[in-house]
């Protein structure tokens, strides 16, 4: 029997390469362009490409914040990909501070500048975990995902932490606290340990 997952439009991106890494699972995808559309006990992602600010300005637009967080606290897995990830977070400080979803306690910062690294965050970088999770199943420390972003997370509670990654300094990766999940990274374009990654969210 396929999984049905709902997959979140916040409308700041083209979500279509999440959706085909999701089908090539063999997913059944709802997509969900505004709240109204969203079902009880699916599990849910929120994929997100652009900057912090626009992103929550879109899901505020449709409606999104109280839905996501009801789904947060329901015990139903939910996946933030990238900004989606972010935006769990009390703010974020890119295009000026604002504020976040807040159900992961912490702030989303700028990369510090320094001579020897680009910002954004641009590539194939490596994950160590700092906690077991099933959505880790199968995929060993040192393993690579692709990163592209400027700004990162920083949790307050280190627990909420579940990989870290190296890049000018150790920053949190992946994030999880009960049902909720996040990854900084792509998984949809990470290749072998991104359908990896994806396909144990199916099964939590």
């Amino acid at each position: 029997m396929s999984t049905t997952v709902q997959l979140i439009d916040a409308g700041t991106g083209n979500l279509q390469s999440v959706h085909n890494a999701l089908t090539n699972l063999g997913a059944q995808i709802v997509l969900v362009s505004q709240a109204v559309e969203l079902k009880k006990g699916l599990r849910t992602i929120l994929p997100g490409v652009g900057a912090f600010r626009q992103f929550m300005e879109g899901l505020q637009g449709r409606g999104f914040s109280e839905p996501v967080h009801q789904i947060a606290q329901s015990g139903v897995p939910l996946l933030g990909i990238c900004v989606g990830m972010q935006a769990m977070f009390d703010t974020g400080e890119e295009l000026g501070e604002f504020s976040g979803l807040g159900i992961i306690h912490g702030k989303v910062t700028r990369f510090p500048d320094q001579t020897s690294f680009k910002v954004p965050h641009t590539g194939w970088n490596n994950i160590t975990a700092a906690k077991p999770s099933p959505l880790l199943t199968g995929i060993e420390d040192g393993s690579y995902f692709y990163f592209n972003h400027s700004y990162y997370c920083q949790p307050l509670d280190d627990t909420d932490t579940l990989t870290l990654t190296d890049y000018i300094q150790p920053f949190s990766s992946a994030i999880s606290r009960g049902s909720v999940y996040g990854v900084q990274f792509h998984p949809e374009k990470s290749q072998k340990m991104g359908q990896i990654l994806l396909n144990n969210f199916l099964k939590l």
